[in-house]
């Protein structure tokens, strides 16, 4: 049981990470999402940023334990995503791509918001055919 619970915590933080990165987009459709995504956008600086240990790694660890296993080696991003999705060397590129990508998703979720929130203010000048 140890295993399938660490399987579903590397699933749960793969989907964290997707979130971080793209969930200010989900905002375009869902304004209210913005606060989520906030919330879980400082969540992944703070934890890669400052020594603060992400829970989810914690937990994976946990789970590791249980089976007789040894922490992650380096952490999630350490174990799973870098020099495998992507080479350690690029990681100031990601960084750079990642912060441009939610920087365009608030910047298009503000649009929106503001794009419907004038429109909604602004009189209506239909004229009736009937």
């Amino acid at each position: 049981m140890a295993g399938f619970l660490a399987n579903v915590t590397v699933a749960v933080h793969i989907f964290a990470l997707l979130f971080i990165g793209f969930g200010g987009f989900l905002a375009w459709r869902w304004p209210k999402v913005i606060f989520v995504h906030v919330f879980f956008a400082a969540w992944g600086v703070l934890v890669n940023v400052f020594p603060w240990p992400c829970p989810l790694t914690a937990a994976e660890n946990y789970f590791r334990h249980q089976q007789g296993l040894g922490d992650l080696p380096g952490g999630f991003n350490a174990y799973y995503l870098y020099d495998t999705v992507f080479p350690r060397s690029s990681l100031p590129v990601v960084v750079v791509i990642a912060m441009a990508t939610v920087i365009v998703s608030y910047v298009g979720a503000y649009q929106r918001w503001r794009h419907r929130h004038h429109d909604g203010d602004a009189p209506a000048h239909r004229v009736s055919m009937g």
